[in-house]
């Protein structure tokens, strides 16, 4: 079971809905085009075109299966008292004094760039549970971080 966020759910169901309607159709009509071209023996687009409807189909299914186990949090029943998934937690790394914030999300909702964390990565784990005002001992590839725990929101 994967617990994510209701914009999460949406997204992941619109991404399918465009592969299923839009991407498919159009891989299925250059499969037809490069077949009515000849000798599918050396023919390279009808290969090329087959290998994108593999890929496609797989990203399809796996989108399927996510969304078959999903289950979308009702953010009414989350606190603030504690970090745990969808909080947005704002940091500070007390070895050099800056200021963070993430969103803590299901690994398919994770986006860097929109500040948003994986609940599997390592800050996120070492976050989860703690109240504001602790600090915690995180273990990254680059060395251990000290990190203090602000501010939690939703």
């Amino acid at each position: 079971m994967e617990y994510m966020s209701q914009e999460g759910y949406d997204k992941l169901v619109a991404e399918l809905h465009q592969l299923e309607s839009v991407e498919l159709p159009r891989v299925k009509d250059a499969i037809a085009e490069a077949r009515d071209k000849g000798d599918l023996s050396e023919n390279f687009e009808y290969h090329a075109a087959k290998r994108e409807q593999g890929r496609l189909l797989s990203r399809i299914r796996f989108k399927q299966r996510v969304l078959a186990h999903a289950r979308v949090l009702d953010t009414s029943r989350l606190g603030t008292d504690n970090v745990q998934l969808l909080s947005r937690v704002q940091i500070t790394n007390i070895g050099n004094n800056t200021s963070m914030t993430y969103t803590i999300v299901s690994p398919h909702e994770a986006n860097l760039h929109e500040g948003k964390i994986s609940i599997k990565s390592p800050i996120a784990n070492a976050l989860l549970n703690h109240k504001a005002g602790e600090t915690v001992e995180v273990r990254v590839p680059a060395g251990t971080l000290q990190l203090r725990i602000d501010s939690i929101e939703l």
